[in-house]
């Protein structure tokens, strides 16, 4: 029984919760489903859930397992966790799937034959490595791209598949190909003592299930597993949480399948909608209760996704008000677009808006262009979130290859990357050469580079050159072993190779830039410094710490900037004024994914795009838009007509119906409300003879509803599908 302070201070967790969030707070042993709808306040719900768990020695602070997707998300939940319970959250484990496994596998990882030191790669590091592999096939790297065979092996380990698995599964002479590169992908991985992101979970999966003590060590160790985003979640991802909930079966999921936008990354929105079949007796709680959006937002949203078939029902409503009704726009092309968007945005910055409260979304990236040059144009600062992230950056990566090779010698992608970054004479033949001749001795690549003078056929020159970079290193590397800290053997690192001396010397702004993120690395690092633990081995944590981090763990907010950013990028973020672009079939929902039976998810895309929005929402089409370098004339998205029109500012004006053409919103250009008169359409027959300002003569094959004509054109033979009341076509 808890004592009165106890008492006194969860009753004070608990003060602030609605009833259903505090129904997931207070849920006792076994599985819980909470479904959060978008703005529903789920973080809120997991970290007074962890403090309840804790406050009322339901567990203890090393008996819960808290996991998210991101670092931000990550470090969010251990600050707010913290706040609540204070220094006890240093023996949680609160963090991301990858950072786990990979701190599962430090303990264990030797049972499946590497080392505590083994090198996690990240996408560049692993494709490099993949196109070893093919070259080693004789494989033409231009038709099979490094990039297209990773991800197919990616894929194959996210489903739990081995190369073996995915060999006997494979039909095309593609996948033949990918199965052969996947052989000795795996080979050379294990080989070289790394593992790219994908086996940090796979190989997690690996040592609960073949080793009992293992599985019943963790299984036993967390009482209560807690899962962010689950919607989110893969089939290796589901499989490790089964195994570690075995046990005491306290396993606590938070997701919402509205929200399940990343199929294309291996995510399967199956885990949440089969959830109660995998679990009987999971106790289910709905969070509706939006606090972001207004409620005219909410409605919207909510019928939207009352048309997908695959989902778990819920309706959204809030008690901030009905609030303005949404905005939607139709313009003559993409650049009218562009124009309306900007001068929106022009307009609300001089009645009051902050810059930092607008944000643009669109479908895909090359969509931002026409937006970015109108910004430009009209001098509005902005920032595109998913461009070169900091950890990505040339100069960046080098240096962490640096690290990675004094903490993991045997590592031949790192040291192939460094060995001539700044340049020091040491030709790829010269590197093939020392590879080989470490591949027939059975020796590390540090091993036989420090004994250069050895390697069969290398020139004078270059076992000099390579003499000198390994006393280099070997300096360093007793630096690592007497555990300096991480930012002073960085700076020295950066000094004793010449990295530092080849930018300044080459004396551009190019190249002082890259100096300065340098020394921002060196910053990060002595960061590290200030927090890390004594006895961890803190080259090593240090290093799995920047693999782990995310895309969008780098973004930065500024007051001074637009936003502009896909929708998936903006999933997780909110802002009071939006504009979704491109509300047209074929660029949202995206042809690709109509083709690819994929319609659902990006109806689920598009109620993430919606309810990012708080007070103000724009929803812009064009009539034509350029596509791939033609013209291309579609009809508006399907998704506005999903929205009831009285929730929009168009609502007196009816919607085409069954091919007949009625009044619809006009061309906006700028925030003008008039509207345009009906114009007469003429009707379209099977067989008619027209002729299109752009493609030329063509021939009616088809009639469809929403007043659309199907047209071949003798000129190329194609057939396209046009809107009889905009298209520029006459009847012959």
């Amino acid at each position: 029984m808890a004592d009165t302070a106890s008492q006194s201070r969860i009753e004070e967790l608990l003060a602030g919760l609605n009833a259903p969030q505090r129904e997931a707070v207070t849920h006792g042993d076994g599985p819980l489903l909470i479904l959060a709808g978008a703005g529903t306040g789920k973080t809120r719900v997991l970290t007074h859930r962890i403090a309840f768990l804790e406050g009322t020695g339901m567990a203890r602070a090393n008996e819960i397992l808290a996991i998210t997707f991101t670092n931000k998300a990550a470090q969010e939940m251990r600050e707010r966790v913290e706040r609540l319970l204070g220094r006890r959250t240093r023996a949680m484990w609160v963090m991301t799937f990858h950072a786990a496994c990979a701190r599962m596998l430090r303990a264990d990882a030797h049972r499946l034959g590497y080392t505590r030191q083994f090198t996690i790669y990240d996408q560049a590091d692993a494709r490099r490595l993949v196109k070893r592999s093919l070259d080693e096939l004789g494989v033409d790297t231009k038709r099979f791209t490094p990039g297209a065979v990773h991800h197919q092996i990616s894929d194959a380990k996210n489903k739990l598949r081995d190369a073996e698995a995915y060999s006997r599964l494979v039909g095309s002479y593609f996948e033949t190909t990918v199965a052969d590169a996947y052989r000795i992908y795996e080979r050379e991985l294990h080989r070289m003592n790394a593992m790219d992101f994908d086996d940090l979970l796979v190989n997690a999966v690996n040592v609960l299930q073949l080793f009992q003590e293992v599985r019943d060590r963790y299984s036993t160790a967390f009482r209560h597993v807690l899962v962010d985003e689950y919607q989110d979640t893969n089939a290796v991802q589901y499989r490790w949480l089964q195994l570690l909930a075995s046990e005491h079966r306290n396993l606590a999921v938070v997701g919402d399948d509205a929200q399940s936008i990343y199929g294309f990354r291996g995510a399967d929105i199956g885990n949440i909608l089969s959830f109660e079949e995998t679990f009987p007796d999971a106790h289910v709680v709905k969070l509706e209760q939006n606090y972001r959006s207004t409620q005219t937002i909410l409605s919207a949203a909510n019928a939207v996704i009352a048309h997908n078939r695959e989902q778990k029902h819920k309706s959204l409503w809030t008690n901030l008000g009905q609030g303005e009704p949404i905005k939607i726009r139709e313009l003559d092309d993409e650049h009218a677009e562009g124009r309306y968007v900007v001068g929106e945005i022009e307009r609300l910055v001089d009645e009051g808006a902050s810059r930092a409260e607008i944000a643009v979304f669109y479908r895909t990236n090359a969509q931002s262009r026409v937006i970015e040059d109108t910004l430009v144009r009209r001098d509005i600062a902005y920032q595109v979130i998913g461009g070169t992230k900091f950890y990505e950056r040339a100069e960046v990566k080098d240096a962490i290859a640096y690290l990675t090779v004094l903490g993991n010698p045997q590592d031949v992608v790192s040291f192939t990357r460094i060995v001539n970054s700044p340049r020091r004479g040491i030709g790829q033949t010269s590197l093939g050469r020392v590879i080989a001749h470490a591949d027939a001795m059975g020796i590390s690549i540090w091993q036989a580079a420090a004994h250069a003078d050895q390697v069969p056929g290398l020139g004078t020159a270059a076992v000099r050159s390579l003499g000198r970079f390994m006393d280099t290193m070997q300096d360093l590397r007793e630096r690592v072993e007497q555990r300096v800290p991480i930012g002073d053997l960085l700076e020295s690192l950066l000094h004793d190779t010449g990295y530092i001396d080849a930018l300044q010397a080459e004396r551009t702004i190019e190249a002082q830039g890259r100096e300065e993120n340098l020394a921002e690395l060196v910053e990060v690092a002595r960061e590290f410094d200030a927090t890390a633990e004594e006895e961890a081995d803190t080259l090593d944590v240090f290093l799995q710490g920047v693999a782990l981090v995310a895309d969008a763990d780098t973004r930065t907010d500024d007051e001074g900037l637009i936003t502009l950013m896909t929708i998936h990028n903006a999933k997780g973020l909110e802002y009071p004024i939006v504009f979704i672009a491109g509300m047209e079939e074929g660029v949202f929902p995206h042809s690709r994914a109509l083709d690819e039976g994929g319609l659902e998810e990006e109806r689920r895309l598009a109620y993430v795009g919606v309810t990012r929005a708080m007070r103000s929402l724009y929803l812009t089409s064009a009539r034509r838009r350029a596509v791939f370098g033609a013209t291309q004339y579609g009809m508006r998205s399907r998704f506005l007509d999903e929205i009831p029109p009285q929730l929009t500012d168009r609502a007196d004006e009816p919607r085409i119906r069954a091919g007949v053409a009625a009044q619809r919103p006009g061309s906006w250009a700028s925030s003008s409300s008039s509207t345009r008169t009906e114009t007469a359409v003429p009707a379209f027959r099977m067989g008619d003879d027209v002729a299109h300002a752009a493609f030329g003569a063509g021939v009616v094959t088809g009639v469809e509803a929403g007043g659309i004509v199907v047209v071949r054109f003798a000129g190329d033979g194609s057939e396209r599908k046009l809107m009889a009341e905009y298209a520029p076509i006459t009847k012959l």
